[in-house]
């Protein structure tokens, strides 16, 4: 095609400012969903309902050999579990189906021919060996990519390729001028004429590409906000090109705003990586993060609700959410602040929803089966709110509950939780022991125990709490800190106390006995 009958680079219009917000989060069904990619997906779940708008759900699907329906069920999994719902898209349908991009093949071909028709695409057969050639006879550094050699091929240059067995790909012709957009996060960015090469849209075997397909879903879902990670910027420009031409061919109705959310970092200061264990959303569930918890904290990662708030609820974040508010700036994501922020939301929480929340972290331990009993009902009745005001994470709050699950011969003494004990452990543990002993079955209550610890260790022994209560605490529990100790006991009943006391303090002495013996057996310096 000349210069000449060449088509013109379409001036697109904006978004109208009366069209509602329709934004899209499209991703590829490949590994396990990681922070980032949530982060992307609530920045545009946020942005839609905070203005009333739509949010699509679409599934880039093209990759045969990357893409796995474990990974497809996993990001619907990880949406469900987030609360993070959509209007349109992959199992709720939609106006603007089917929304797998495995699935749009015929679209696809129609936008193609029309663009082919106009001029907006053209036949390449150049190599890239043939392009490096031409760099290096030129003096340019081979690396700079493509040399838009093929724009102007006539139709016997073509033919004599096609005669040489060469099939060609399809290029979009980039303009000669400078592109400039707004981009919602950064401001006014500008690619000067040229640094952005005509760039393939079709295979040779006749299969569009990612930089093909996903404008035209775009324009065809008629998105008015392209918010993406800050990863893709430098594809925009080829965006904004293709845009012009499918608005010229009757394929988009406007040009969409793009917004570049701030790279997401981990530990120092490197991009944090979709590998990286602290990028597993499903590490974090299983860690015992809850929904609101992380919402909250993903949010923080380029945008606050103030200068002094970082506790916020999630409705709180869609009436305060702007999309023009994201900073730029990369956002570390920090585990500690993180688990802090959870921790806030789990003290939030009702306590019959703390509760049941607990019930799948339990089974996960082991601690209980499918159905809990009714003995462990009541344990967890009573354990929750003992512990609800102590964890950050729900992983925290089994750990500290498990003694109260676990049969009385599993406790085990973990390693340190003799620090600090009284210089006489047997008497300590005999007098605590004589003491609950005397307590009446139907009298075994948080009340009593303390009174009778108290007289046995305090008054009789004259321990200072700390230590009178820290044989009883690790006798029963295995560790140097638990839940309260007179609830813990009241729980576990008396019988099943007494016996971890038994235990502990025939262990001690089995281990004093062995203490003595290796001494003796030991001959003196």
């Amino acid at each position: 095609m000349s210069p000449e009958t060449r088509p013109a680079p379409a001036d697109v219009p904006a978004v109208p400012a009366e069209t509602p917000v329709r934004v899209r989060f499209c991703p590829s069904p490949t590994g396990t969903p990681h922070v980032g990619l949530i982060r992307t997906a609530l920045f545009n779940w946020g942005w839609a309902r905070h203005t009333g708008g739509k949010m699509v759900f679409r599934i880039e699907d093209t990759d045969a050999k990357r893409d796995s329906e474990e990974s497809y069920q996993q990001l619907l999994e990880a949406m469900d579990w987030l609360g993070i719902d959509w209007d349109e898209g992959v199992e709720v349908g939609g106006p603007h189906g089917p929304y797998r991009q495995s699935q749009r093949a015929e679209l696809y071909q129609e936008v193609i021919t029309k663009l082919r028709d106009a001029g907006y695409i053209y036949e390449a057969f150049s190599t890239a060996d043939e392009v490096e050639a031409r760099h290096r006879a030129a003096g340019r550094d081979p690396k700079l990519g493509y040399d838009n050699f093929d724009r102007e091929l006539s139709d016997e240059q073509k033919q004599a390729f096609r005669a040489e067995g060469r099939q060609p790909v399809l290029r979009l012709r980039m303009p000669d001028t400078d592109i400039t957009f707004t981009d919602t996060v950064r401001g006014e960015i500008t690619f000067r004429a040229g640094s952005v090469p005509d760039f393939v849209v079709v295979r040779a075997d006749g299969n569009p590409l990612y930089t093909l397909v996903n404008p035209v879903d775009d324009a065809l879902m008629e998105i008015t906000h392209v918010l993406r990670g800050e990863d893709l910027l430098s594809s925009t420009p080829r965006q904004i090109a293709l845009y012009r031409a499918l608005y010229a061919v009757g394929v988009a109705r406007y040009m969409p705003e793009f917004g570049h959310l701030p790279y997401v970092m981990g530990e120092g200061n490197k991009k944090l990586s979709k590998r990286d264990p602290q990028s597993n959303i499903f590490l974090h569930r299983e860690r015992g993060f809850i929904p609101e918890g992380l919402i909250n904290y993903l949010a923080l990662l380029g945008w606050s609700l103030s200068a002094d708030e970082d506790i916020f609820t999630r409705e709180q974040f869609i009436e305060a959410f702007d999309i023009h508010q994201v900073l730029a700036n990369p956002a570390r994501f920090d585990e500690k602040k993180a688990t802090a922020i959870n921790g806030t939301h789990i003290r939030m929480l009702d306590a019959a929803d703390f509760r049941g929340r607990l019930v799948p972290h339990l089974q996960a331990a082991g601690l209980v089966g499918e159905s809990l009993t009714d003995r462990e009902n009541k344990i967890l009745d009573a354990g929750a709110p003992l512990v609800q005001e102590r964890v950050a994470l729900l992983g925290e709050a089994v750990e500290m509950l498990a003694f109260l699950f676990q049969p009385d011969v599993d406790i085990r003494t973990a390693d340190g939780a003799l620090k600090g004990m009284p210089a006489d452990l047997p008497a300590a543990l005999a007098a605590a022991r004589a003491g609950l002993d005397g307590i009446d079955a139907g009298s075994w209550t948080v009340e009593s125990i303390e009174a009778a610890l108290r007289a046995a260790l305090i008054d009789g022994l004259g321990l200072k709490p700390r230590q009178a209560f820290g044989p009883v605490r690790t006798a029963v529990s295995g560790k140097k800190v638990s839940p309260p100790l007179f609830e813990s006991l009241e729980i576990l009943g008396k019988d099943s106390t007494l016996s971890r006391l038994d235990r502990f303090a025939a262990e001690q002495a089995d281990q004093a006995e062995q203490a003595e013996q290796q001494a003796a057996a030991t001959p003196e310096a």
